[in-house]
């Protein structure tokens, strides 16, 4: 069975997030990516609350027990800092810790490039920070793979990807899972199709995961997704251009509070732009790295995939802090 968690419901920024709440001392903010939930930080929820600290595990916005907005405007960037404020705000929290993973990663990562003094220390897992180019993403997304299928260039248009994904939900997931993880045998990701391919053509349904995700892990997941499908999760990719508009001093804005780094040695994000070594890039734009850890034959599911060496490496990452 899967382990019970409470929840709580946070208002914050004209919205309700839900979100496992444990532990007593300074906050500390977990926050998911794509396809995923709260629960992907099932395993480090204990230990970092455990070490003496607020742990806030959230349902991002259009997620789970989160509320779910019909507009893509609603997932803009500025919204989801402004949620992430709100929280820290709800607890009381002059500034707060921050951990993203997926989406979550930029989400953090944002909120403190805008607003450092609110952030006591950020760590992205699996996406590095990338200052924003003179360019969207979207269009980036378009110029390099012109001639070829990309997933996110076919989430663009509503209601394309969200027809495909919620015909068969524990499905899509599996195959999304484990065509990302470390255990899949060859890159399946980034396999060259016509682009107007779907987004499962060509990816391996292993049929069962990996132990690192049990049949009760994805019944979990599969739950959440068969409550309203994937569209307002998808409404996040959707929302990209509105935040090249929105957000221009973030071109090539730098991260200056403490900070870490943390992906598998598989993880294929590090390969979307050809030719660029996108850590080297985020290195070169962070003032305090304290933390840059690869950890071997893992995926892109990092916190999950390696459990054990994830949570060592933020304790480790809280306890420079502290110090």
């Amino acid at each position: 069975m899967a382990k019970k968690f409470d929840y709580q419901m946070i208002p914050t920024n004209g919205v309700e997030l839900r979100a496992v709440v444990r532990g007593e001392g300074p906050l500390v903010i977990m926050v998911h990516g794509f396809p995923e939930s709260w629960y992907s930080w099932r395993h480090q929820i204990d230990p970092v609350a455990e070490a003496g600290y607020q742990v806030v595990a959230l349902d991002v916005r259009g997620y789970g027990g989160s509320s779910k907005l019909e507009a893509i405007r609603d997932y803009a960037m500025t919204e989801l800092v402004n949620d992430l404020l709100g929280v820290m705000d709800h607890f009381k929290a002059d500034k707060a810790v921050l951990f993203g993973h997926d989406w979550g990663a930029p989400i953090v990562w944002n909120t403190a490039a805008l607003h450092p003094e609110r952030v006591a220390g950020v760590v992205g897992l699996s996406v590095p920070w990338l200052p924003a180019a003179d360019v969207s993403a979207t269009d980036l997304w378009r110029d390099l793979y012109a001639d070829r299928f990309f997933y996110q260039t076919y989430f663009q248009p509503p209601g394309q990807a969200e027809a495909e994904l919620d015909q068969d939900v524990r499905k899509s997931l599996r195959v999304i899972y484990y065509n990302l993880s470390g255990a899949v045998r060859k890159n399946t990701w980034l396999k060259k199709k016509p682009i107007d391919a779907k987004l499962m053509d060509g990816l391996e349904d292993p049929g069962e995961m990996p132990d690192w995700m049990t049949p009760d892990d994805l019944d979990f997941y599969t739950n959440e997704f068969m409550l309203d499908g994937f569209e307002t999760a998808l409404n996040r990719y959707r929302a990209q251009d509105i935040d090249f508009e929105a957000l221009p001093e973030l071109r090539g804005a730098r991260i200056t509070v403490p900070c870490g780094f943390i992906a598998g040695s598989k993880e294929i994000v590090l390969s979307f732009i050809p030719g660029v070594d996108v850590v080297a890039n985020m290195e070169a734009h962070v003032d305090d790295l304290r933390l840059k850890k690869m950890i071997k034959g893992a995926g892109h599911w990092i916190q999950q995939e390696a459990p054990e060496e994830t949570t060592s490496a933020l304790l480790k990452f809280l306890k420079k802090l502290d110090g």
